[in-house]
């Protein structure tokens, strides 16, 4: 198994979660521009001045954590809420994460265990089945930042509560718009007592955002992009909602075969992905394939497709991955989806006929051309 196939199997994953999950209905005047499932409220509280209020994508259901104090010793179950703390410059705060070898980021692999360096060392506390309780009982961590791909709360988050283990469980990536999962910088600024600070860097990576994809919106024809491979016998099409095609869209694109008015994906089989490839201009993130050779091998019908017959650009999205299967698209991508942006604004106009290129690819950040 090829060993970006790991985190190809983690996105489908979140593909198919987003089609279960209803929009919560409208509520309260929220803090965030984009971001739902979260809020930061006043509180009206001598001692607490602040409050995070978590809401499940679920059942609407509320989870508020008062903040007393900055939280120095952070636990991170998701390598999203690494990127946001080190976006911050505040990664030093986090003492234990889950999975070690899958992130990027160079400050926290070189933080083993067995560091001799100035920085507080790291721990890998393992995964909900095999989590190290005992360790994160050492620890006394002021909180552990964990996520659910159900309604239904895990049984390792029910045993770290019984054992006053604070835990507080967060939905980025359930988020549909690519500023919605940056925004949670702030809720991370919240925590550790710099949210004016975490409000300047999430505002700066916005105005660039909507910058890049002001100026995209100009062009008058749309690329048309074929996304993904199948997994086993389902092929999956993002709605034109979702995460995905609404960074498609805003870099001058769009998702061929996406259902309108849904972040839902849908499953299609290899003849209507046949026929979508021949009305693409582009092929994106091609799963575990990393050459066009890879790609005929990896499906039979594949040497038929428009962009491999017409020698059409076909990039995928697994240029920074750790030898283990890591991908920093999912990881430092989710809090600066502008970079991504970058990327694919790039990748999209940089081309001006079929197979020809008007600039190199040795700027791009995520992706990198299947050749």
């Amino acid at each position: 198994m090829h060993r970006s196939l790991s985190i190809y199997i983690s996105c489908l994953l979140v593909l198919i979660l987003s089609s279960c999950i209803a929009n919560s209905g409208p509520g309260e005047p929220s803090s965030c521009e984009y971001a739902q499932y979260f809020d930061i409220v006043e509180q009206n509280d001598s001692v607490c001045r602040k409050a995070v209020v978590i809401i499940s994508p679920y059942d609407n259901s509320r989870d508020t954590l008062k903040l007393d104090e900055p939280f120095d010793n952070i636990v991170c179950m998701s390598t999203s809420q690494v990127a946001g703390l080190s976006e911050l410059g505040v990664d030093s705060h986090i003492t234990a994460v889950s999975g070690l070898k899958y992130i990027t980021n160079p400050n926290i692999r070189n933080r083993s265990a067995h560091s001799n360096g100035t920085l507080r060392p790291i721990y890998d506390v393992g995964y909900e089945a095999s989590l190290d309780f005992e360790r994160i009982i050492k620890l006394k961590p002021d909180v552990v930042l964990t996520y659910t791909i159900s309604g239904a709360e895990p049984q390792y988050i029910s045993k770290l509560r019984s054992l006053g283990v604070r835990v507080l469980v967060l939905h980025d990536h359930l988020e549909n718009h690519p500023l919605a999962r940056a925004e949670y910088i702030r809720l991370y600024g919240a925590l550790v007592g710099r949210q004016a600070f975490a409000d300047s860097v999430f505002n700066s990576i916005s105005q660039h955002y909507v910058s890049l994809a002001s100026k995209s919106k100009e062009s008058k024809q749309k690329k048309r992009v074929l996304m993904n491979v199948p997994f086993g016998d389902a092929w999956y099409i993002p709605g034109a909602d979702s995460y995905m095609s609404r960074l498609i869209q805003d870099a001058g694109g769009v998702v061929v075969g996406a259902e309108p008015g849904t972040a839902s994906s849908r499953v299609i089989g290899m003849e209507e992905a046949y026929s979508l490839s021949l009305e693409s201009d582009i092929w994106l993130n091609p799963g575990p394939c990393r050459t066009r050779q890879e790609l005929v091998d990896y499906h039979h019908a594949f040497r038929f497709f428009g962009p491999i017959v017409n020698e059409l650009p076909i990039y995928n999205n697994t240029l920074r991955m750790t030898p283990e299967g890591g991908n920093d698209f999912w990881e430092s991508g989710s809090v600066r989806p502008d970079l991504i942006l970058e990327d694919l604004v790039s990748i999209l106009s940089s081309y001006i006929m079929a197979g020809e290129q008007d600039c190199s690819d040795s700027h791009l950040k995520y992706h990198f051309k299947v050749e």
